[in-house]
């Protein structure tokens, strides 16, 4: 079967599949964006906090805390440029119980290191001048986290790369690829086939299957998926707190924490509820009640019945139950010796944050293959 001959194709049209295009487009390259879906962007990149992370957590060195840092300034930068709505509304993360005040101590020594400068330790009498309705015993405040508008990100990336001469392809799922070194052959499900000399595997939640379908690429270089869904409640009601809130981090996630929306909605989430599948997405509202206790520990006048089930998200992990969290994980040719492949795997969060970063990091491994 004959095959059309394109120059670069990204699979997965999500922020970090967009980002990525963009950045590929603007580098002169033409390139094709293959989307399974019948949208951008309807899987991890819209079921998530919204959240622009600052950098605080991540391993020193880690690429989560070089991307997520360089990435908060891009992103602030290219939103305030393009009109996108965002606000940079600031995040207390509070410890509850004094033996979690070496935690927080902790967290800020790792933000210094990693070049986050700009957290406040406060006291309780601090704390309650900024959120009198927060009970915790102090917090760091992080005044370069803030929220942003993913879905009109996602419209200005695509409108970026379309400008550019990029075209977008939905409801263009792939079945599988045949890795050579001149090209890779890409097949799709209804077996069209495209010959590129350049693939970028940003498929998120599907990205190690797809990968394990890839003709001559080593399965050692493909983790197996793990997903952790997240389940989100909303807060009936006007919302007390002008800041985002997290407790101390815990296993798997970053504790259920209250984020804010730009209409100033709070949600709380998400919780780890570890699933078998990727299209587990249905809110499990029995979780509610221990979110009540969660968030009780910081905000103790929660009442009764304010929260309301409202959607769940799958974070595509490449860890599982028990295990250290993995780093992001992006092979370029020099990983796995296949000219113009570059995959990325685990891509959870900081991903949406760290977007524009990842998309420069994918496009310099290209250029220096």
């Amino acid at each position: 079967m004959n095959a059309e001959e394109v120059d670069c194709v990204v699979i997965g049209a999500g922020v970090v599949g967009l980002a990525t295009a963009r950045a590929l487009a603007l580098a002169g390259r033409e390139v094709l964006l293959l989307e399974a879906c019948a949208a951008i962007g309807t899987q991890t990149s819209s079921r998530n906090s919204e959240v622009v992370h600052a950098g605080m957590y991540y391993a020193t060195g880690s690429l989560k805390a070089q991307l997520c840092v360089r990435g908060n300034r891009l992103l602030y930068d290219y939103c305030a440029e393009r009109g996108i709505g965002h606000q940079r509304c600031g995040k207390l993360i509070v410890a509850t119980t004094p033996d979690q005040l070496t935690q927080l101590e902790a967290i800020r020594v790792r933000a210094v290191a990693n070049g986050v400068t700009d957290l406040v330790f406060l006291d309780l009498s601090q704390v309650q001048l900024l959120e009198p309705a927060l009970r915790c015993v102090g917090a760091l405040h992080s005044p370069s986290t803030g929220i942003v508008d993913s879905h009109g990100l996602m419209l200005s990336l695509l409108a970026d790369v379309e400008h550019a001469g990029g075209i977008l392809a939905l409801n263009s799922p792939l079945d599988q690829a045949e890795c050579a070194q001149a090209a890779i052959k890409l097949i799709a499900s209804d077996g069209t086939c495209l010959s590129a000399r350049t693939v970028v595997n940003a498929a998120g939640l599907q990205a190690p299957t797809l990968a394990r379908r890839f003709a001559g690429l080593d399965p050692s270089h493909v983790p197996q998926a793990f997903f952790a869904k997240g389940n989100y409640f909303t807060l009936a009601g006007r919302s007390p707190f002008s800041h985002l809130i997290y407790p101390v981090p815990e296993a798997a996630g970053l504790g259920v924490h209250l984020t804010l929306d730009l209409g100033g909605q709070a949600r709380f989430g998400p919780d780890v509820q570890w699933v078998d599948s990727p299209d587990d997405t249905q809110v499990d509202s029995a979780r509610g009640d221990a979110f009540y206790t969660e968030v009780r520990k910081y905000w103790p006048e929660l009442a009764d019945g304010a929260l309301q089930p409202a959607y769940a998200g799958i974070r595509p992990k490449i860890s599982g139950p028990g295990d250290p969290a993995r780093d992001f994980c992006i092979q370029g040719p020099k990983d796995h010796g296949i000219p113009g492949l570059v995959n990325l795997f685990g891509i959870e969060s900081p991903g949406l944050t760290s977007c524009l970063a990842i998309a420069d990091m994918v496009r310099d491994l290209l250029l220096n293959q």
